[in-house]
């Protein structure tokens, strides 16, 4: 007899809650049944530290006696309708000229999920790069921790240097045509 609590399989659902403080969340598989418990070490393999509400995700899970647990983050997919955020720096900016811009590496100065914003340093360069909530948001992702390592587009907003996409940076280095 096989040892059920080392079979694995792959489930596809949408992100019911995640908190980094807590450091876990709650995953809703499409084909229904229990919540799927999602701990922070399993989204820190994946390369993240947080996760949005809502976000698509696909996860590797194990029945245990506890229940049903992610073991491996496959991918993340944006939350639905997170891409109309309306911020007025990039409101008027083609979506595509964002998306062209490199993708640069930086590095979480501080952010405060609170108050909505915070700030990175792009390595090599001295300017802060302005995080917005929002921008999180659209780009899958709920919350930054000092520190966190990035990888940002940046625009020039109208008070200066603005991530306009970004992405954890292990997940980063696995897109080689960005």
């Amino acid at each position: 007899m096989q040892d059920e609590e080392n079979i694995t399989e792959t489930v596809s659902g949408l992100v019911k809650w995640f908190d980094p403080v807590k450091g876990f969340g709650f995953v809703v598989a499409d084909t229904g049944g229990p919540d799927i418990l999602l701990h922070v070490n399993v989204l820190r393999n994946f390369g993240q530290n947080s996760v949005a509400d809502g976000a698509a995700i696909e996860v590797e899970v194990q029945h245990t006696e506890r229940g049903v647990q992610a073991v491996e983050v496959i991918s993340i997919v944006a939350p639905e309708g997170s891409d109309t955020v309306n911020l007025s720096d990039i409101a008027d900016m083609d979506m595509a000229t964002v998306a062209a811009a490199p993708l640069e590496p930086g590095r979480v100065k501080w952010f405060d999920k609170g108050k909505g914003f915070g700030f990175a340093n792009i390595f090599g360069r001295g300017d802060d790069v302005f995080l917005h909530i929002e921008v999180l948001r659209r780009s899958g992702l709920s919350d930054l921790q000092p520190g966190e390592a990035l990888a940002m587009r940046v625009i020039e907003g109208k008070r200066g240097h603005m991530a306009a996409e970004v992405h954890a940076w292990e997940s980063a280095l696995e897109k080689p045509n960005e």
